[in-house]
């Protein structure tokens, strides 16, 4: 359940909020202070949190970059656009396609500026990239920042910097890309502070390889990779103390998540929880989640109830007021959970999750407080009594073992995930 509810909350027909929304790139859930972190100082996450909702049990559908991003981007499962598995890299012939409706389609309509930040992961050929899926404006890298996808621009000067379709420089440095960013993202704000906004803010940190501005090198506790969300603690600072300044804070929606768990063999931990991206365990799926609309999201709030990344589209569509939803959404609108509505609980009850090829494939199918992993053999967790997914109790509910069995074989079907990868 939620704590704290406030009262007399509705959006106003005439004022359509701006939406930031803050995705960092294989950051944990256990990488913030105000998720446990001992020795990482987040203060300006921390306040996001005090002032809005730190939501507990917010999930991805795919601990890997593209088909995640592929479901928060749609609102739909990843292999219904054909982006189950596997990483886009710089030679794909394939993304997302420009029929999907994706967040910034989704908002347009409405008379939204549209803005996308850092990194896209979704396509690389035209018809796929950022300027043809709704967005007025690009800037960013499009793709990872490590040797496997740097090494295809080695001969071109190295990884470009788009602005549009334009390189602005080469090569991006990791150390830059934070500070780049931000201030991007600033210049957006200011310039579009006169009408709605949508800002899709993509960090590239702290995926491989981290790093951070010399501001910020050598001051966490936890090393490089402290030092690099140290800094995006201070970005996100910077962006709010924006919205204050330009009076936008009561009309702006600011989200911060992640796209997956940290990466395995790194210094991110997803701690309580168990797993990395790469696997289907809660450490791979579950991520950070703030909340954060001064008069509209409930203050020092801190939310149980499980969403998803799929809720996103259908929940933005709601607060910018466009009833033309895209038809097959796997997502639901959890406005009232998020705005903190008396009573209100998330609509979502399951989750697939899917990662890999052959014999790395993992699948598992969650329907409330119980998770199964597909196996075999098969792993049956109950949440509620074990987050961390540390006691397997199939042996003793073979009929829920049997019910969530093909109920992930029903999902699968349906999103055209077949039985068995090549």
């Amino acid at each position: 359940m939620c704590f704290l509810w406030p009262i007399g909350l509705s959006l106003s027909a005439s004022t359509l909020p701006s939406v930031i929304l803050i995705n960092c790139d294989d950051l944990g859930y256990g990488d913030l202070a105000c998720y446990g972190a001992p020795d990482i100082r987040t203060p300006h996450l921390d306040r996001m949190a005090r002032e809005g909702t730190r939501f507990t049990d917010f999930s991805v559908t795919s601990p890997l970059c593209t088909p995640s991003r592929a479901a928060l981007m749609t609102g739909k499962y990843p292999g219904r656009t054909g982006l189950a598995t596997g990483v886009l890299r710089p030679d794909a012939t394939t993304g997302l396609a420009g029929s999907e409706i994706t967040l910034a389609e989704i908002v347009k309509p409405r008379g939204y500026a549209t803005g996308c930040i850092g990194k896209w992961h979704l396509g690389f050929k035209p018809g796929m990239r950022p300027l043809d899926q709704g967005f007025d404006s690009y800037y960013g890298v499009l793709h990872n920042l490590d040797k496997f996808e740097t090494v295809v621009f080695e001969k071109e000067g190295g990884m470009p910097v788009l602005r549009g379709d334009t390189v602005e420089k080469r090569p991006a440095v990791p150390a830059e890309m934070t500070e780049l960013y931000t201030a991007e993202a600033l210049a957006f704000i200011t310039a579009n502070r006169a009408r709605p906004f949508f800002l899709y803010l993509a960090h590239a940190m702290p995926h491989i390889p981290f790093d951070a501005s010399p501001r910020f090198k050598g001051k966490s506790a936890r090393g490089l990779y402290g030092d690099a969300v140290e800094e995006l603690d201070d970005s996100t600072g910077r962006i709010l103390d924006r919205l204050r300044q330009l009076g936008l804070a009561e009309r702006t929606l600011v989200i911060f998540t992640s796209d997956n768990g940290p990466e395995r063999n790194t210094p991110g931990t997803a701690f309580p929880l168990r797993g990395t991206k790469h696997t289907v365990y809660e450490g791979g799926l579950r991520v950070p989640f703030l909340a954060w609309w001064p008069g509209r999201v409930p203050a020092g709030r801190v939310c149980e109830e499980e969403i998803s990344a799929l809720d996103i589209l259908p929940t933005l569509a709601r607060l910018a007021e466009n009833p033309a939803l895209p038809a097959g959404l796997d997502g639901f609108d959890i406005s009232p959970v998020l705005l903190g509505a008396k009573d209100a609980r998330s609509p979502r009850s399951t989750l697939y999750s899917l990662y890999g090829l052959r014999q790395n494939r993992r699948e598992s199918f969650r329907e409330g407080r119980w998770k199964l992993h597909l196996g075999p053999p098969p792993e049956l967790y109950d949440l509620t009594a074990d987050p961390g997914e540390s006691r397997n109790v199939a042996a003793q509910h073979a009929a829920i073992v049997e019910r969530l069995t093909a109920r992930a074989r029903a999902t699968r079907e349906d999103t055209g995930i077949p039985a068995t990868n090549p």
